[in-house]
């Protein structure tokens, strides 16, 4: 059921169309193009949960006077789950107020059943917002894959996926993501409530200008959920958080209150997601950049990495496309269709208020924390998987001996092993190149195991391998000073690090194949491609076109759902092999 709610608590947002416009840099006589909101009549009705308190506000050095996990009795339905947490709110309402001047608490209650936490996400009506989602990558039989994690407060089950509505506490800044902010996170987080998480991103480039469409992330945005799903395996886990702090003026009492009005709006009726997309015609796609500038910042790059003494290797050149269809495109039910094709990948979705919401379907994946264990992978260059063994076994043969993806490959190993040595007390390099095997790709990859001396040490982890080779370049400042100079549009939290913090585990991946999108303003889909010597344009062009496919083939019914790949046939005489056709899916 859905509980009601007045009006003065919750404020409508209203939506609006996108019109376009030029910024005032230009480049190569091109301005940065990026996409303003401004008022219409066409509503898209978006409801902010009750305001909650910037945890940057605080002071990152004052402990928090009581971090709590409180476990109700398990109930067999997400129905009975919701009158058992209603009932533990009231009685936080009623009872004297914890004798702290700052604390977090989250209540939660376990169901006996697993389901899917994006189901519950859909249930909520579109309208609760900020929302968050994040699955991890799901174990395959020939691939090591990890889940999100394996804290829980009251079983040994792993955590599948996480979705949360409202934030008991945000974490936002225009200013680059710092270790101030880092701990101002860590406050909330404790090892005895290890499902007390923090979920958000970071922007590719804190230093760029932020264009409008990503104001409401700013630098960095992350949200403790006030209420929160999680799917583990073979059950789930309701939960409601409430977060305060008197120093910045957030009282328990108004806490309470804030988390009242967001649970009246929760439902507790699933929706299933429909995998399949009805027919939405594309009315306008415009690409920044257009393939003209395209063609000549390609060459410009090639002009620097060719030279004798080059400051550039390697510089991944990345495009915005801007799509407008005739139908409303939902963010959830996009991601549940990129699910269906990726299930050995990270499902993301993060949405603060006024905001279009930022969805990805990534493979890679950027770092994963246990106490001091840290673990990170190289993973670089990519062929399809063959239709029978011997053919497979072939193709991934063919990939092991290529110098060029080599060359790819140790340059992002490398790099990444380095950082790791920079603050780990040693570093493990096991297996050194192998072939990874998914569905329907396989990949050079390379694991980096290390153990953190103290776990302040995270932050200079996560500040120093992001951003990789792989979505930026080599050597890493010259080519972010190139892509800054380049590129006509704003990545935001495109390619940048998005996932989680927890008091014993943190784990991120690497925000690529990813998409902006809200109800009536359509979608900015972003891809990129690496630039190194004998790349050509053209080629890297109809790389960009098969990326962005993931998106667009979701708006097209006469298409295939997501497309495999760009078909190649290329010659090879090797061990009697005269002709070989295989295909080739090409991942940033």
């Amino acid at each position: 059921m859905l509980m009601a709610v007045g009006a003065k608590h919750c404020t409508l947002r209203e939506s609006s169309l996108v019109k376009w416009s030029l910024l005032s840099s230009p480049l190569y006589g091109i301005g940065k193009q990026s996409i303003h909101f401004s008022n219409s009549n066409q509503r898209s009705y978006h409801q902010s949960c009750s305001l909650s308190m910037n945890g940057c506000q605080g002071d990152p050095r004052a402990p928090i006077g009581t971090i709590e996990t409180r476990t109700l009795p398990a109930v067999s339905s997400p129905a009975l789950a919701m009158e058992r947490l209603n009932s533990a709110i009231c009685d936080l309402v009623n009872s004297q107020p914890p004798p702290y001047n700052s604390g977090i608490i989250r209540l939660e209650v376990p169901i006996e059943e697993q389901i899917e936490a994006l189901e519950w996400l859909h249930a909520q009506n579109h309208v609760l917002l900020p929302r968050c989602f994040f699955s991890g990558r799901r174990p395959a039989v020939d691939s090591e894959m990890c889940f999100i994690g394996n804290g829980t407060s009251h079983s040994s089950s792993k955590v599948v996926s996480v979705a949360g509505i409202g934030s008991a506490v945000f974490f936002t800044h225009l200013r680059p993501f710092s270790f101030d902010d880092w701990r101002a996170i860590r406050r909330y987080l404790s090892k005895k409530c290890p499902l007390i998480r923090a979920y958000g991103a970071i922007r590719f480039d804190a230093t760029a200008n932020i264009g409008p469409e990503w104001n409401a992330f700013g630098s960095f945005y992350f949200m403790v959920p006030q209420v929160e799903f999680d799917e583990l395996e073979g059950s789930s886990v309701i939960a409601a958080t409430v977060a305060w702090d008197n120093a910045v003026s957030c009282t328990y009492q108004r806490a309470i209150e804030a988390l009242q009005t967001t649970i009246w709006q929760v439902s507790s009726v699933l929706m299933r997601v429909r995998k399949k997309i009805s027919r939405s015609h594309i009315l306008a796609s415009t690409h920044v950049p257009g393939k003209a500038s395209w063609d000549q910042a390609v060459k410009r790059a090639l002009q620097i990495i060719r030279r004798n003494n080059p400051m550039l290797i390697k510089v991944v050149l990345a495009r915005s496309t801007r799509v407008v269809t005739a139908a409303d495109i939902d963010p959830l039910t996009w991601l549940s269709c990129l699910k269906v094709e990726g299930e050995n990948a990270y499902q993301f979705c993060l949405q603060p208020p006024q905001s279009a919401a930022f969805i990805g379907n990534t493979p890679e994946q950027l770092f994963h924390r246990d106490c001091l264990s840290i673990c990170s992978e190289a993973l670089a260059g990519t062929r399809a998987r063959g239709g029978s063994e011997l053919l497979d076994l072939k193709i991934g043969q063919d990939l092991l001996s290529s110098a060029k993806d080599h060359n790819e490959f140790a340059i992002v190993r490398e790099c990444i092993r380095r950082k790791l040595e920079a603050v780990c007390s040693s570093v493990l390099i096991e297996p050194k190149k192998a072939i990874r095997k998914f569905p329907r790709v396989q990949h050079l990859y390379a694991q980096l195991r290390g153990r953190l001396q103290t776990e302040d040490d995270e932050f200079k982890i996560l500040s120093s391998i992001h951003p990789t080779p792989a979505v930026c370049g080599y050597p890493t400042e010259d080519a972010r000073a190139f892509i800054s100079e380049t590129e006509m549009f704003d990545r935001g939290m495109y390619a940048g690090p998005v996932g989680w913090f927890g008091g014993e585990e943190s784990e991120f991946a690497v925000g690529i194949r990813s998409a902006l999108v809200d109800k009536g303003l359509g979608a900015l889909i972003y891809a990129g491609t690496g630039i190194v010597e004998g790349s050509d344009s053209s080629l890297e062009w109809e790389e960009l076109e098969l990326k962005t496919s993931q998106f667009t083939k979701l708006m097209k019914l006469e298409a295939p759902l997501l497309t495999r790949g760009e078909i190649r046939t290329i010659n090879q005489n090797q061990k009697g092999l005269s002709c070989l056709q295989h295909h080739i899916l090409i991942l940033n």
